[in-house]
């Protein structure tokens, strides 16, 4: 008898969560009204790209370094580390810089094992989950502030500068849950990578659902998803942070992504143009 109603309890439950992820799915904001930049030039650089891998083994390993330290100094200089990009290639050799604080140090060296394991994901081709999201932001802040790392915030927060107000405390689970549903609907995978990476960044950067890390934890998903269709990494750079985000508050307050998308998509073209500059050195 217990196992029976063991049974009935659950296909109550699968019914109530499908019941639920079908609800979701209606209320979800369609986030994007209609995509205008054409990627007719990326897909082109990409197609002559994957043509030539793979590239020898030194330059690939160069190549990468390069982009983790450009990605890590620029991605917490955003935030406002003062650590300079010489300065942030000494501590990701282990050495520590007389003057900064160790939370600058932190920033750097979880930025790297964090990198890490967005490569990790890539590699064994696991789909976006929360727990990835949630382990990600883990790495992001695990020294700085455990009690907040990896845990969804329970307080109201303010983004400095924006017009945009993320949702109260209690809401976060629930648009969380719905960012997900949007980004496992078939017409999200139909979205251009650039595209689909973008609005991942812009929507979850717009629910800021942890104390503190949101952006960069923003960055690595948005990564996360160029490095699983097989885009190098790309650096937003600290120089563009202005326009990053006004992009941003944009996408949030009326829903208009493509200024966003097209700040991506010149960073993307950055990140190609690195790559097809070192085949030509080989070839």
């Amino acid at each position: 008898m217990n196992y029976i109603r063991s049974i009935f309890d659950c296909i109550h439950f699968t019914r109530r969560y499908n019941q639920y992820k079908e609800k979701c799915k209606r209320k979800v904001i369609v986030f994007i009204r209609e995509v205008k930049p054409v990627f007719d030039l990326i897909n082109r650089k990409k197609e002559l790209l994957d043509v030539n891998r793979p590239l020898p083994k030194y330059t690939v390993k160069s190549l990468r370094e390069k982009l983790l330290l450009e990605w890590t100094y620029n991605t917490n200089a955003i935030e406002g580390n003062t650590l300079t990009i010489n300065e942030t290639k000494v501590v990701l050799e282990g050495i520590t810089v007389g003057g900064k604080t160790l939370r600058e140090h932190l920033e750097v060296l979880n930025h790297r094992d964090a990198i890490q394991f967005v490569e990790e994901i890539v590699q064994k081709g696991d789909p976006l989950s929360e727990w990835q999201i949630k382990n990600l932001h883990r790495l992001v802040l695990k020294g700085i502030d455990d009690d907040y790392a990896g845990v969804y915030r329970d307080q109201q927060v303010f983004i400095s500068g924006a017009k945009h107000i993320p949702p109260a405390p209690f809401l976060i689970k629930e648009e969380m849950e719905k960012l997900l549903v949007w980004y496992e609907q078939a017409v999200t995978e139909k979205l251009h990578p650039v595209a689909r990476g973008a609005m991942l960044h812009a929507i979850f950067v717009g629910i800021h659902p942890f104390i503190d890390g949101n952006g960069r934890t923003a960055r690595l998903l948005l990564n996360l998803e160029l490095m699983k269709e097989g885009f190098p990494p790309i650096v937003i750079k600290v120089e563009n942070r202005l326009a990053y985000y006004e992009a941003l508050d944009k996408a949030h307050t009326k829903k208009e992504y493509d200024d966003f998308i097209e700040l991506v998509k010149s960073e993307v073209e950055d990140s190609l143009n690195l790559y097809l500059d070192a085949i030509n050195k080989n070839a």
